[in-house]
């Protein structure tokens, strides 16, 4: 554990601690570079202890769980609540967190640092309410400018915000940390070139809108296989009306598991045979995405149906892990999935031989070297005596 003078840093989140692996892996690195961490999110109802982090935690507690009176309780809250901390510097990680963080900052006379893990005025739910796209685009123009570090997870958005603001953007990928012992060996003997049949077609994720699931149901009917769900969100409750009307949960064609922890999630895909991978082009945030979820199913060295957007289509050009969709219409997703789990098994295998070949290169290892020389260029993990 890095020493009790060791620089703090500190990160702002509205997800669940115990559920976002990118924050987990951020606060991970910077302990092991030399600093204290503290990550600070929010308290949900559903929400399990906190697992045990070699870095502080602390989760903030309200009334509201969602839509305009949350973001003010929030604010209100971490600003409080951030008011009785100190810090070498302070991270807001997404735009709904920057205000309070930017503002502590600043009383303070530390350096601020912003953490895009996505283009928040550009997701569906905000693209879709201009007056609400409005307010977070002028929160936006004064925060970026602000920032003394700023990072993103792909080139393509790190672009975009570049173009906006006239500032360079850092890149640290979302990458998942490779565990060598989870990399899968090839399947030997005449059964290589199948899929595994006992593997499913798994989705991880936030179920919200945008993330192409509604057609993924509708296209399960004339899909050779059965598809498990990972995640809960706005559309939960949806989706599951939608599978029942299908007869997909009746026959077992369907399974939905809700919130998975990180690490029972690794075993979940492990034993997946396909991973999705799909969006809908709602915004500028989802069409140069580049989530996590791509490199959990590689790592796990399962094949994936690909929304083909930029960024997925430049990785999978270079490294041939996925299946391509154009769109997603329901006979579209049909006929990929069929032929990874059916109709060309030398396909299947070609593809999961590449990404055990491709894990060792797209790994969290490489990220975090990036990471903490962004972090070491503005506050040392050893400061210089007083």
């Amino acid at each position: 554990m890095p020493p009790p003078t060791a620089p703090l840093l500190l990160f702002a989140v509205t997800t669940d601690l115990c559920f976002d692996q990118r924050m987990q892996r951020i606060c991970g690195s910077l302990v092991a570079a030399g600093y204290r961490v503290q990550l600070v999110g929010w308290q949900r109802p559903a929400s399990p202890p906190l697992t045990p982090q070699p870095y502080a935690q602390h989760r903030l507690r309200g009334w509201f769980q969602r839509g305009k009176l949350f973001y003010v309780e929030y604010h209100l809250r971490l600003f409080c609540y951030l008011l009785g901390q100190h810090a070498a510097a302070w991270c807001a990680c997404d735009l709904d967190t920057a205000l309070p963080v930017w503002l502590r900052a600043r009383l303070g006379g530390q350096p601020f640092v912003y953490d895009a893990h996505e283009l928040f005025t550009e997701v569906p739910e905000v693209v879709a309410r201009p007056a609400v796209q409005r307010v977070w685009r002028r929160v936006e123009g004064f925060i970026v400018p602000r920032a003394r570090l700023a990072y993103t997870v792909g080139p393509a958005l790190a672009r975009v915000f570049e173009q906006r603001y006239g500032r360079p953007f850092a890149v640290v990928r979302n990458v998942s940390r490779l565990r060598t012992d989870e990399v899968p060996p090839a399947l030997p003997g005449p059964d290589a070139a199948a899929a595994p049949p006992s593997g499913y077609i798994l989705y991880q994720g936030a179920l919200n809108v945008g993330r192409g699931l509604e057609n993924l149901l509708d296209a399960m009917p004339q899909v050779a296989g059965r598809l498990v769900i990972c995640g809960e969100g706005d559309l939960s409750a949806a989706l599951r009306e939608r599978a029942g009307g299908l007869g997909l949960l009746a026959s077992g064609r369907v399974e939905f598991r809700g919130f998975v922890l990180p690490a029972a999630l690794r075993e979940v895909t492990r034993h997946a045979a396909v991973g999705i991978m799909l969006l809908e082009n709602t915004g500028l945030s989802y069409y140069y995405s580049l989530a996590n979820k791509f490199f959990d199913y590689l790592h796990a060295g399962i094949p994936q149906v690909l929304i083909d957007f930029p960024e997925y289509r430049a990785l999978n050009e270079q490294f041939d892990v996925a299946e391509l969709v154009a769109d997603l219409r329901p006979a579209t997703l049909a006929t990929a999935l069929n032929r990874l789990l059916r109709d060309e098994p030398a396909r299947y295998q070609h593809l999961a031989a590449n990404c055990r070949g491709a894990a060792p290169q797209l790994s969290w290892q490489h990220e975090e070297r990036e990471l903490q020389r962004l972090w070491a260029g503005l506050v040392p993990a050893e400061l210089p005596p007083r």
